[in-house]
């Protein structure tokens, strides 16, 4: 017997005038916050916890037996090749060593709170630094308290537009500028950095400036300055790190080389420093003791200035260190989330600049050094801002001896890696567009200065993407024999076509600005089809196309 079973009946709701009125406006600023608003009433105490906190994340789930130790030894080793590092692009964004310092001390507490990725090790970097004493170089000099002021009011605004595009999750903008430009703009910064650390090793002062001529005119005019003992120990000791960095990077059972590097330069130029003592090798002296002191930013009044570069800054923490905190997330098997991450890096800026940092990233030497010591949570961070704050409280006396040429060669030998020609032969074997991209971003940095050259070389990138919108591909397809299946008959010659008959595929979305390229190219298969694709006797043609892409077509023009 059939039993017979209540149902449910549940009236179709077709929406109305006004739902889809509103519906239409679902894009509008109102909508997109009313959105965030409900997404977050939906969730439970836990994943607000998560989300407000991702250090929660991995505190949970901590196993001390197993990762504590991993996370203890890649803690130290990034604080131990960070202290250094610190200094020297501390002295690169023309501030005092102990700013540097700073900036390697509290951003990174904050950051392994409200940072998502577990691996990555942010900080002063060089490329943030060339930046930041570019800009600050034109509004003050680097002897001027003004100027430390701005540097830190710059972390401030970098910290607050980092923030700002992680809360809307407007990161996605930044897409448009290809790997390329990044690339191109790198290699130009790099060849900049490296100049610009000359005059450590030459024993006089050059010109400081971003573009490549006036650095190299005042290398060349200053030559009858030239001192031999800087160049000597400055050389031995950049060779010496290059030759543990190459070790550390092919060899397995010399990977803590790589890491030990920066602190061996320092060792070896103050042992050298303190036999020889000669004149000519210029040391850091002083450098304050103790913990930075909380206090608010002040000098706004050059914010407007500043603004581009914060934006600069900001793109190369979203191009860089996000992408490679994805990378090794990927790597070790967790997700990341993009705006979180950007979030994070802006808390660490906005936090730092009370306690007198300049603006901090991710890097990518320390964040690979950092995977490969082990580290598998946040506590690395920890234990590597446990080791800046004891630096800062115990080991600054014994700083003011460094010689000025051991740290130029911690940062050439740290800027070596960013000079990416070989990304350039790859380019030019496969597509010269982005091989001419990445030449016209590096020649008019290196020639023309940071700002136009990034302008220069996105406004070239956008140029290519409109023109490739503008002009899709359009492909001639075929019937692949024994099959249902078309395919693009350059790609399968193989493929059936038929007398009197054009199978086109547009491979773009079709709209206003490439509907006249389209009309040509279809003008061009109805007129002239090319005889490689035809069989037999020639007859009339027949102009075929999907009825969908039609109608799409005729309402586009």
């Amino acid at each position: 017997m059939r039993v017979s079973r209540p149902v449910k009946i549940i009236p179709l709701q077709h929406p109305s005038v006004g739902a889809g009125s509103s519906s239409s406006s679902s894009n509008s600023p109102a909508a997109f916050f009313s959105g965030l608003a409900t997404k977050w009433k939906r969730l439970t105490f836990l994943q607000f916890i998560d989300g407000l906190f991702p250090c929660y994340r991995w505190i949970r789930t901590y196993r001390w037996r197993d990762d504590f130790q991993v996370d203890l030894i890649a803690g130290l080793t990034i604080g131990i090749m960070l202290v250094p590092q610190a200094m020297s692009y501390a002295k690169l964004a023309g501030l005092e060593p102990i700013y540097g310092l700073y900036t390697g001390f509290v951003p990174i507490f904050v950051y392994a709170i409200f940072g998502s990725s577990r691996q990555l090790a942010i900080g002063p970097v060089a490329l943030v630094s060339l930046l930041v004493s570019n800009v600050l170089r034109g509004i003050a000099g680097p002897s001027d308290e003004l100027y430390t002021e701005l540097a830190i009011v710059l972390a401030l605004m970098v910290g607050i537009l980092e923030c700002i595009l992680g809360l809307l999750r407007l990161g996605w903008l930044l897409r448009f500028i290809s790997h390329s430009v990044i690339s191109g703009f790198t290699t130009a910064s790099a060849v900049v950095i490296g100049l610009s650390q000359a005059k450590y090793f030459l024993g006089y002062n050059i010109t400081q400036s971003s573009k490549i001529v006036p650095l190299i005119q005042s290398i060349i005019a200053g030559a009858d300055q030239f001192a031999w003992p800087p160049f000597v120990m400055g050389s031995g000791i950049l060779a010496v790190l290059l030759v543990m960095k190459h070790l550390g990077k092919s060899r397995k059972q010399f990977r803590f080389l790589r890491a030990a590097g920066p602190l061996t330069g320092v060792i070896l130029g103050t042992t050298l420093a303190k036999i020889f003592h000669h004149p000519s090798i210029s040391l850091i002296g002083e450098i304050p003791q103790g913990l930075p002191s909380f206090s608010v930013p002040k000098n706004f009044g050059y914010a407007k200035s500043l603004i581009p570069t914060a934006f600069l800054i900001t793109g190369v923490a979203i191009l860089e260190s996000v992408g490679i905190a994805k990378a090794l997330a990927a790597k070790n098997g967790y997700e990341l989330d993009s705006s979180q991450e950007l979030v994070g890096l802006g808390l660490a800026n906005i936090f730092g600049s009370f306690f007198s940092s300049y603006p901090s990233t991710g890097s990518f030497s320390r964040s690979a050094v950092s995977n490969e010591s082990g580290a598998k949570t946040g506590l690395s961070g920890i234990i590597t801002g446990i080791v800046m704050g004891c630096a800062l409280l115990f080991l600054t006396p014994l700083f003011e001896f460094i010689p000025q040429c051991a740290l130029a060669a911690i940062v050439v030998s740290a800027v070596i890696g960013l000079v990416e020609y070989e990304e350039a032969i790859f380019l030019w074997r496969i597509d010269k567009k982005d091989f001419l991209l990445w030449i016209i971003t590096c020649t008019t940095t290196l020639f023309l200065g940071i700002e136009i050259g990034v302008l220069i070389g996105v406004g070239v990138s956008l140029a290519f993407v409109i023109h490739e919108s503008a002009n899709p591909h359009i492909a001639v397809l075929g019937r692949l024999p024994g099959t249902t299946v078309y395919r693009n008959v350059q790609q399968y010659p193989e493929a059936y076509t038929y007398h009197g008959i054009v199978v086109v595929r547009i491979d773009a979305p079709i709209y206003f600005a490439n509907t006249s390229y389209i009309k040509d190219r279809l003008r061009d298969y109805e007129v002239n089809v090319d005889n490689s694709i035809r069989r037999g006797p020639e007859v009339e043609r027949i102009y075929f196309v999907i009825l969908e892409m039609s109608r799409k077509f005729d309402s586009a023009t």
